[in-house]
């Protein structure tokens, strides 16, 4: 295994890591950060997401300037993504900081592309993500880290960063999602 695959397993392995310590406070209590009051343990797995989605950059990164792009990579990056978004959106709903309607929606979206690409390496084609998938994973993930961080920053000024970064998450989910059916309907127009 290459050291962008390596890096990629890596971000696999930090999701328990996020879910201990998202779900359980340790008796931390709290703090305030940049204006927002939080439980330390939400800002302490919000650091863990934090390094966890960088590696997806660093893997990347890292795989295409040494020439290290693999199949095995082109199908265990945007799992690990989905993985970790999963695991963070599910848990925002359980805690109550996130609509539980637009995540049924993300996580529609990731399981039925994830399907797509089942069907698709059935036929012999691994479809590596495309650009506008990485926008979304990216707007995901500024989603997650805002309401994670109980809107650091923006708490000051009385924005809602948090929730309009995941109403623009939900809209770069759904479209990059129109995209990889449209972009593989043959698929389903030369099915039996």
């Amino acid at each position: 295994m290459n050291i962008p695959n390596k890096i990629t397993v890596s971000r696999i392995f930090l999701i328990p890591i996020f879910v201990i310590v998202i779900l359980f406070d340790f008796g931390l209590g709290s703090m305030t950060f940049l204006g927002a009051e939080m439980p330390v343990n939400h800002f302490l797995a919000a650091l863990v997401f934090i390094i966890a989605s960088c590696t997806d950059w660093v893997d990347g990164y890292y795989a295409r300037k040494y020439n290290l792009v693999t199949n095995l990579g082109k199908f265990l990056d945007p799992l690990a993504d989905k993985l970790l978004v999963a695991a963070a959106f599910i848990i925002l709903v359980e805690l109550g900081m996130a609509p539980s309607w637009i995540i049924i929606i993300i996580l529609s979206r990731e399981f039925a592309v994830t399907g797509l690409r089942a069907i698709l390496a059935g036929e012999g084609e691994i479809v590596a993500a495309s650009q506008l998938g990485k926008i979304k994973t990216w707007a995901q993930i500024v989603a997650i880290s805002s309401l994670l961080l109980h809107n650091t920053i923006f708490a000051y000024i009385n924005i809602p960063f948090d929730m309009i970064a995941l109403y623009v998450a939900l809209i770069f989910t759904v479209w990059s999602g129109w995209e990889y059916f449209y972009l593989n309907r043959r698929v389903f127009v030369n099915s039996k």
